[in-house]
């Protein structure tokens, strides 16, 4: 979905080094998004979050999901139905932990997001299971200012 974007915006999500990523990341925060691991259930920033606003990966600023599709999956990490924008979100096999599973990923930034399961709400019938320390959330009064208000409209219903 560049086309809401545009070519200019794709600048900002770049993905910086190893080394900056480090410095601006909590130690969790970089395991979770560089080293694909997981956050506990239930001790987690969002698991729980119910304001309105929108999820961006916390290494490039990338918009990834929404509060208005965001559900109670009962699973204490932060579950969503749909990606906000879908060209930002990139699944990939992942057979660790000795099953066979889609990993969730940011496009540009290559951060592990999470998992997608089929035990999700209609209409989509997903479960995007995110780990918050992958995220920052936006709230919608915020979006402008932080440059992302092409998403106010969902906000606005």
């Amino acid at each position: 979905m560049d086309s809401v974007w545009g070519k200019e915006k794709t600048v900002r999500f770049l993905k910086p080094s190893r080394d900056e990523i480090r410095k601006k990341l909590s130690d969790l925060q970089f395991e979770v998004t560089q080293e694909d691991g997981t956050e506990p259930p239930f001790q987690n920033d969002y698991w729980d979050n119910h304001k309105e606003g929108i999820y961006v990966d916390r290494v490039t600023g990338e918009p990834l999901f929404s509060s208005t599709d965001k559900f109670e999956s009962g699973t204490g990490w932060p579950s969503f139905s749909r990606p906000l924008v879908e060209e930002y979100v990139v699944m990939k096999t992942d057979s660790s932990h000795g099953m066979v599973r889609s990993e969730v990923r940011s496009k540009y930034g290559d951060s592990h997001l999470g998992h997608v399961f089929d035990d999700g709400p209609k209409p989509t019938g997903l479960r995007y299971c995110i780990n918050s320390a992958s995220l920052k959330f936006i709230p919608k009064e915020e979006l402008e200012r932080a440059g992302y208000s092409e998403f106010k409209w969902q906000f606005d219903r």
